[in-house]
């Protein structure tokens, strides 16, 4: 008895999906049962008679089938027949089989042509191809609803809250997370305003963010987006093409934000969009071949940036006939732009260099070439100059530059914030009851590691990778080692880390990270 109730709870525990567009049940609705282990929705069934091009032909009037057709539909009348002699009835005429009598001819191949209900429309038997498997997925276990708060000007955090709690999270960058407060600020305002009788009505802040890589651009709108509580969507230009060509439409960055938002219009409207990787649509320069992926990607999101209604799918990245659609106004969406521009260093040295002349009081030509924070001082005239279009940035008003990071900033980043790589390892090894510290001349010199790679922070890891691999391997064989210490000379290759034994008093080390 246990046996069954446990075999009953774990059937609940899944649900039937759609044989073509394959969504489960939940999300397309009552699936027609065309064989035992086979459903189709209601959308694709009335799609699929649609293509047929028959006029007349819906749920509500459709053509009776055959009863080997195994269609849940009501079955044609058949005249009583002798059953000793089929093509006899009593008066010793001869009578018709019953799919003779539905206009149902076989034809080679398991195909039958319903001659009586559709002229020259050959059905395949499903019955001859086999049973299919069950066609059933678990069940997503349902979200508990949070109560939304109602969204007014005294729910929004001010400027200097937002940034103190970007603080906590992200080292350096203090321009970077003063424009994006004020301007995440200032466009949530724009959505609770309402036109008044003054008739002044709040353009969108849309933001570009240059800086090189690994400067923390996209961690920095993830965690915006995570403080805020509003769906957000990041998505790569990379793959962007003009309509028409293989790649991803300028439209699949909005079903993506109205996915992140569990397919809730009204949230997605609300949300931010931050678009990676946006140097890589720059118009191409001396190219004969139609720029798919540049110009005309940019052309493609001038209206997505001002705002305009577009149809997204819902459940899907791409249109298909068998997927439904949406509408999504894109007016109050926050969209954030970023980018490393490479090269963009030497236009603006070249437009700064431009005063530069012969005599004791003339600007050097080479002043700015160890300046690492050159492109703090981009003007929208290298943008136009590095490819971008001027309609382009005419919608991204804030330009927001972040700076290269230093050997100091990177130490912070090992240890300061509430994830730091850092605190990562020593929780990996507080499982195994091990703890771990660092001398603060490892920091520095991990970090000079990783400012070798120009790579930005996204190197610390695998500078941390390298010498942690053999200690993550080692520890786990021995249960009385109770601390590690990664000293200076272990990160530079010439010793290896203090170990000390559990019940074994530590010496307090000077300047160490505990």
């Amino acid at each position: 008895m246990a046996e069954k109730i446990d075999r009953n709870e774990n059937e609940n525990e899944y649900e039937e999906f759609c044989y073509i567009c394959r969504r489960p049940e939940s999300v397309a609705g009552k699936l027609i049962k065309i064989q035992p282990n086979m459903g189709i929705c209601a959308d694709c069934m009335q799609r699929t008679f649609d293509s047929m091009n028959i006029p007349g032909l819906g749920f509500g009037d459709m053509m009776r089938f055959p009863g080997d057709m195994n269609f849940p539909f009501t079955q044609p009348k058949v005249p009583e027949t002798n059953m000793d002699n089929p093509k006899e009835g009593e008066d010793g005429d001869e009578k018709k089989k019953p799919s003779e009598i539905a206009g149902d001819q076989e034809q080679p191949n398991g195909l039958h042509n319903i001659s009586g209900g559709f002229p020259n429309i050959q059905f395949l038997n499903l019955a001859d191809l086999g049973m299919p498997g069950p066609q059933r997925i678990k069940k997503k276990k349902p979200k508990a609803k949070k109560v939304e708060p109602v969204l007014d000007i005294h729910s929004i955090p001010a400027p200097h809250k937002i940034k103190a709690s970007l603080d906590e999270y992200v080292v350096g960058q203090e321009q970077a997370k003063k424009t994006m407060s004020v301007a995440v600020y200032n466009h949530y305002k724009r959505i609770m305003s309402k036109v008044e009788d003054d008739g002044v009505e709040i353009e969108k802040s849309n933001m570009l963010m240059v800086g090189p890589t690994g400067s923390g651009k996209t961690y920095l709108v993830r965690t915006l987006a995570r403080l805020l509580d509003v769906p957000l969507a990041i998505t790569d230009a990379t793959s962007l093409t003009e309509a028409g060509y293989i790649g991803d439409d300028i439209e699949s960055v909005v079903s993506k934000l109205l996915a992140a938002a569990d397919n809730d219009v009204e949230r997605a409207e609300h949300g931010i969009i931050f678009i990676d990787e946006i140097d890589k649509i720059a118009k191409k320069k001396n190219t004969n071949q139609r720029d798919v992926s540049g110009e005309s990607v940019q052309q493609g999101m001038l209206k997505l940036l001002e705002g305009a209604e577009v149809e997204v799918p819902i459940g899907a990245s791409s249109k298909n006939a068998m997927v439904p659609m949406t509408t999504v106004d894109t007016k109050n969406i926050l969209f954030i732009c970023g980018g490393a521009f490479p090269d963009l260093e030497d236009i603006v040295k070249e437009r700064l260099n431009k005063t530069a002349s012969i005599g004791f009081v003339s600007n050097l030509k080479d002043q700015y070439d160890e300046d690492e924070n050159i492109l703090s001082k981009v003007k929208t005239e290298d943008l136009r100059k590095f490819g971008m279009i001027p309609e382009f940035i005419g919608r991204l008003p804030v330009i927001c530059a972040l700076e290269s990071l230093t050997e100091d900033m990177l130490v912070r980043i090992l240890t300061e914030p509430k994830n730091a790589i850092i605190k990562q390892y020593q929780k990996l090894l507080a499982l195994d009851e091990v703890q771990l510290k660092f001398d603060k001349d490892a920091l520095y010199a991990i970090a000079k590691k990783a400012k070798e790679e120009k790579v930005g922070a996204r190197a610390l890891r695998s500078v941390l990778e390298e010498y942690m691999m053999d200690i993550m391997y080692e520890i786990p064989k021995d249960d009385n080692i109770g601390t590690v210490v990664i000293t200076k000379d272990y990160i530079e290759n010439h010793g290896t880390p203090l170990i000390q034994m559990r019940g074994v008093e530590v010496p307090k080390l000077e300047d160490s990270n505990s």
